[in-house]
């Protein structure tokens, strides 16, 4: 893995194909052990959580549902603050066991705000998978239960995460120089 160039910025690699295959295959194994009687419901959070989603999805072995929610805080490398809904939950969810499928949490706000709304609607269980974490970042705090990485406060991008758009479709993670 070589350095690359996304747009005006520069990036080194940071964690491998492997490295990331290796994670996915151990946060899938623990939902596969905690939800062996369950059906859960993957909520994924669109965009950058669906390559992890999907490769996620792949290495569970329980019945489950998946389906995805377009929620957005992010403008090129800074968080804007605000959380915009752009495409709504359309499954129920009362009564059921739910896991959010995160890329990344670093703030903390985008599930902050989320998730009082899926609590008011009375599932049995919830729980969040996320890809990456950085807790340095973290201002409002929420408890991952299955987590791949704990990564410093840089920007990265790759494997669903992006730069204005551009780098989601990199196999391994990058971070920014």
């Amino acid at each position: 893995m070589a350095q690359i160039k996304v747009h005006d910025k520069n990036f080194i690699p940071y964690l491998s194909a492997a490295e990331i295959d290796t994670q996915v295959q151990r946060v899938a194994d623990e939902i596969n052990r905690d939800y062996s009687n369950k059906k859960p419901l993957f909520i994924a959070i669109l965009n950058g959580a669906f390559i992890f989603a999907a490769d996620l999805f792949k290495k569970i072995d329980v019945e489950a549902e998946i389906c995805f929610i377009k929620l957005a805080s992010y403008k090129g490398i800074k968080s804007t603050g605000k959380v915009i809904t752009a495409i709504g939950l359309d499954a129920e969810i009362y009564g059921r066991d739910v896991i959010i499928v995160e890329d990344i949490v670093d703030t903390g706000k985008t599930l902050s705000q989320f998730l009082p709304q899926l609590e008011h609607q009375h599932p049995a269980s919830l729980k969040i998978t996320s890809l990456l974490h950085k807790p340095e970042a973290m201002i409002h705090p929420i408890k991952i239960d299955y987590l791949g990485f704990t990564i410093p406060n840089k920007f990265v991008l790759g494997y669903g995460l992006d730069y204005d758009g551009l780098g989601r479709n990199i196999k391994e993670i990058y971070q920014l120089v």
